[in-house]
């Protein structure tokens, strides 16, 4: 069994779109189980938020 911490790495933009195109390529794909399946698509969206936010701050920066 492992820990949650073991899975933590930082948290890139490349390395969360990279990690979201995972889990949209495992849906559609059908290789998540129900049973996960969930706490995918929460991940998915936690993922899209960083990502959102990351972009949001470059813009403001570049429009600064």
């Amino acid at each position: 069994m492992t820990n949650k911490t073991d899975k933590i790495k930082p948290l890139t933009y490349q390395s969360a779109s990279d990690e979201l195109r995972e889990i949209v390529n495992a849906i559609e794909t059908g290789q998540i189980g129900i049973d996960i399946l969930s706490e995918k698509i929460e991940r998915a969206g936690e993922l899209l938020s960083f990502c959102k936010n990351k972009l949001r701050d470059i813009e403001e920066k570049i429009i600064s």
